[in-house]
């Protein structure tokens, strides 16, 4: 399938219906994780997966964004194809670059593309080729809230810049109120939390915040590392989101599935639009559906537009890319790299996605994505 770098015109998938008992497993259980005694498929999710030679175990390390959907897709890959471990540390996206471009894992997930010197450093350890990046799972960054008696909270996008650059500390500044007529905002400080790792989910926050509110964000959008003063730091998405529910006037931001698990409110965001839009996966698919690739060759990397104004588009967006070598894999992880990333970029595999508190990816680019995969040696 061809599709134009000028852009993709593919709408999102929308919401898709997977088994209840499976969606309650991304953050609990493995009670169902156990193969049959054919040696395949222990759920109707996994019936599909085709192994193709995948044997021993798989490492991979990087965002934690992706963790709940991570967990989902091993779970099943693991249960269709016996013998077969992967293995992903959620240590963020910094630390999963740093680690594939050291040669400790076959895979990295990261929240941001690689950067050029990044590309340059995974040439010594893809013998011949590169890392590149190939998108898997979408959603939309939520900005978690606790705050009692305020059940329907709307920021703008200089609103939030202000609030994490310590500009805006009480609940009830001006600016909070205009956004929120008749809401009952109490004067205590607000409790800002931001990651202490390097974290690609930082970084999306940071373009956004640079692309809608410049006169307020100053600072710089390619940085994986908080570059704010002030607020406090927690580790990963589940740190964030742990401190968020723990402590009455806070804020702060994670992937949605942290935020549906721990039962915490979000922000509606105000981008211009008639009404101000949810965090939801298929607004969040909206936004994403008007990605366009600026990648070359194997590389799909994307440009997501952060300041669309149009109707129900969620923009506050990330896409998790997983960096593999294009050339020169290590010939025994070879085979069950490509057998699971071939599933996780499967319609089976994105099906898992929406009901987890992720977008999956556009059709367009999903099909990229399989034609790729296939070519990873």
């Amino acid at each position: 399938m061809k599709l134009s770098r000028n852009g993709l015109r593919a709408s999102a998938i929308g919401a898709l219906v997977v088994s209840g008992a499976l969606v309650l497993s991304a953050c609990g259980s493995d009670n169902n994780n156990e193969p049959t005694k054919d040696g395949g498929k222990s759920s109707a999710a996994a019936s599909n997966i085709k192994c193709d030679g995948a044997k021993g175990q798989l490492l991979a390390a990087g965002s934690s964004a992706q963790k709940n959907a991570m967990d989902l897709w091993v779970k099943n890959f693991q249960a269709a194809c016996s013998g077969v471990e992967v293995n992903y540390q959620a240590i963020g996206s910094g630390g999963g670059i740093t680690k594939f471009n050291q040669g400790q894992v076959a895979m990295a997930g990261s929240d941001s593309a690689l950067k050029d010197e990044e590309v340059a450093e995974s040439q010594k350890i893809c013998k011949g080729g590169k890392g590149v990046n190939l998108p898997m799972v979408g959603g939309p960054i939520a900005i978690g809230y606790k705050l009692e008696g305020v059940d329907n909270l709307v920021l703008d996008a200089p609103t939030l810049a202000k609030i994490f650059d310590t500009k805006i500390t009480k609940w009830n500044d001006p600016a909070i109120a205009k956004l929120n007529p008749g809401a009952k905002l109490p004067g205590s400080t607000i409790q800002a939390f931001h990651r202490s790792d390097e974290s690609g989910t930082t970084q999306n926050l940071g373009k956004y915040l640079s692309a809608t509110a410049a006169a307020d964000w100053k600072y710089d959008p390619k940085t994986k590392s908080w570059p704010a003063p002030g607020g406090q730091a927690a580790n990963g998405s589940s740190g964030v989101a742990t401190a968020v529910k723990d402590a009455e006037g806070s804020i702060g931001y994670f992937e949605l599935s942290y935020a549906t698990a721990n039962k915490i409110s979000t922000v509606s965001i105000n981008t211009g639009a008639a009404a101000p839009v949810a965090a939801t996966t298929e607004n969040a698919s909206k936004a994403i559906a008007a990605a366009k690739i600026k990648g070359t060759g194997s590389d799909l990397s994307l440009s997501l537009d952060y300041t669309t104004k149009a109707e129900g588009a969620y923009p506050l967006t990330l896409v998790t890319y997983e960096i593999a070598c294009d050339k020169g894999n290590k010939a025994e992880t070879l085979p069950t790299l490509k057998a699971f990333l071939t599933y996780t970029a499967s319609e089976e595999g994105q099906k898992v996605l929406s009901d987890a508190g992720y977008a999956p990816l556009p059709a367009e680019i999903a099909a990229k994505v399989r034609e790729i995969v296939p070519t990873l040696s």
